[in-house]
């Protein structure tokens, strides 16, 4: 089994040195010239509707995780909330995404990446629904459980299916911009949250759950997949429903169905495979980039960055707006750098930036708590909290990008369960603590985010390989090799 195995990656190697890569005017891509024929098939309007269809699951994401800044105040009024039951209602999504993230994997190989998309639905519209029909507490936190839940799920579905529907030319690209609208998502809240009641917010948060109910009839399901389970015909149907009907899917249909062949031939799926040693570096990669970037205090700037405006002297609506704008501009220049400079150069440059900029507002609490400069802190925590969402706007997606493009579909669940589980964890940690945190020291939590940062600078420098250009199974086929 295991010549089987090394086989079936040199073929996949040695094609990439088979076909000759040409250049394409119409749709700006590069496709595979074999024999005359010419396979390009970057972008069809298939493949855009379900990449919208995707991306409805992002925006729903950033709507729940942006929920609680603008409507902070409103709420604990409305309902006679203390800070400590707020912090609970704040943090309970990440508890929720606790328990989808410990089961995303499973479920979506389990089920298949359309049916998983159904079922998340309900809890989406039903969580929203809880939140603005609420009388109490309780059902405020259900809701918000519920959404967490969803997000768990949703975060790791949306990167792993547009990953397999995509040509390697514009799969970066694509991912990026889908989890781009997590940010609008996040922007929505910020900005429409400043005008209408909390109620009414959450209503109009179903929107995104509503349309992707409508889109599902008309996409098809993974071809990754699909080869999985042996549905070869279905298979053929969903490239060329993807592709094209003219396309020539051949190439790639075989690439597919060749790789997966070869990991059934040596892999149980158990969850214990993907502590494999041939896994371990990429586990280590992904999981550990995701879990700094979480003690980085993304969900704290998210959840509460309303009060945090508010508390270093600054316009809560000015501020959450301007984030709004900040986190568009700079989401849209990572969308188109993303398959030009490549993963590692933006991942890079988001950690610097967030390490700098949680170091800039500690700066800006310090001289605010001394009385040192009282005209210039409210400006210095304005410049650092924008430039914090920029940063992460231009690469806060990246790891569920690599999660999606490093691990084999033999262990995509299991590693997808993982890191999942660790990075929302260590997010429902600090979107817990971070209020009480704050009320200890303002200054001394955001230097806490920037040393998480810049250890997260550290460990992208030294493990994050690049992955541009490649196709998923040339990817996997060339770890596999080097680390045979």
């Amino acid at each position: 089994m295991e010549q089987q195995r090394k086989e079936a990656t040199e073929r996949l190697l040695s094609r990439q040195g088979h076909h000759n890569l040409v250049y394409n005017e119409e749709n700006d891509g590069v496709g595979v010239e074999d024999e005359g024929l010419v396979a390009v098939s970057n972008f069809t309007s298939i493949l855009g509707l379900s990449t919208l269809t995707a991306a409805c699951i992002t925006f729903g994401f950033g709507c729940a995780i942006g929920y609680s800044s603008p409507t902070q105040s409103s709420i604990m009024e409305d309902l006679g909330l203390s800070v400590a039951e707020f912090s609970l209602f704040g943090s309970i999504l990440s508890i929720g995404s606790l328990i989808g993230a410990a089961i995303s994997g499973k479920i979506t190989d389990l089920f298949g990446r359309k049916p998983t998309m159904w079922i998340l639905n309900l809890f989406y519209i039903g969580g929203w629904l809880a939140i603005a029909f609420t009388k109490a507490p309780w059902l405020l936190n259900l809701g918000r459980l519920s959404l967490g839940f969803t997000n768990g799920i949703s975060n790791y579905l949306a990167s792993i299916y547009v990953a397999e529907i995509t040509t390697k030319n514009v799969r970066g690209r694509f991912t990026i911009i889908v989890q781009f609208l997590t940010g609008w998502g996040v922007s929505f809240m910020f900005v429409v949250g400043s005008f209408v009641h909390w109620r009414t917010l959450a209503l109009l948060a179903t929107i995104p759950g509503l349309l992707q109910l409508l889109l599902l009839f008309f996409i098809p399901e993974s071809p990754q997949w699909l080869a999985k389970f042996d549905r070869e015909k279905e298979l053929e149907a969903a490239l060329l429903c993807l592709r094209g009907d003219k396309a020539d899917i051949s190439h790639e249909a075989t690439e597919i169905k060749d790789y997966v062949e070869s990991l059934k031939s040596f892999s149980s799926e158990g969850i214990l495979d993907i502590f494999q040693k041939k896994y371990v570096r990429q586990l280590l990669t992904v999981a550990g980039v995701l879990v700094l970037m979480n003690l980085g205090g993304i969900n704290a700037l998210t959840y509460y960055s309303g009060a945090i405006f508010v508390s270093a002297g600054v316009s809560s609506m000015v501020g959450l707006i301007t984030l709004a704008a900040t986190q568009t501009v700079i989401g849209i220049l990572g969308a188109t750098l993303i398959d030009k400079l490549g993963r590692r150069p933006l991942l890079l440059v988001s950690s610097a930036g967030l390490c700098f900029s949680s170091f800039l507002t500690g700066v800006s609490f310090f001289l605010k708590d001394f009385n040192w400069w009282d005209q210039g802190s409210p400006i210095l925590a304005f410049i650092g909290l924008l430039m914090y969402m920029g940063s992460y706007a231009l690469g806060g997606v990246l790891p569920l990008l690599l999660l999606s493009e490093l691990f084999p579909i033999n262990v995509k669940g299991s590693a997808g369960s993982i890191c999942n589980f660790m990075g929302n964890f260590t997010g429902w940690v600090v979107a817990y603590y971070f209020n009480f945190l704050i009320e200890w020291s303002s200054t001394g939590i955001f230097f806490i985010f920037s040393a998480f940062s810049s250890a997260n600078f550290i460990l992208t420098a030294t493990m994050v390989p690049e992955t541009k250009g490649r196709t998923l199974e040339e990817i996997r086929a060339s770890i596999t090799h080097s680390s045979d």
